[in-house]
């Protein structure tokens, strides 16, 4: 299963590792190592077209559906 919010479709970020330790001088390059930017995802029960539904959500929508008017 994809790691994807069901409601703004927010999914996995690729990134970079950069080790400072070794990145004194500028001829020495430091090393870069790849890396995934996960997103932190819940498993919430919302009200859609008057019945509850189970949703994968991300933080920032849970927050935003907290706030808005039902």
């Amino acid at each position: 299963m994809a790691a994807r919010c069901d409601l703004c479709g927010k999914g996995t970020k690729f990134g970079r590792n950069i080790r400072h330790k070794a990145s004194g001088r500028w001829q020495r390059k430091a090393p870069r190592t790849n890396r995934l930017f996960k997103p932190n995802l819940q498993r919430k029960a919302v009200w859609r077209q008057g019945r509850s539904v189970r949703m994968r959500l991300c933080t920032r929508c849970i927050r935003t559906e907290v706030k808005s008017p039902r």
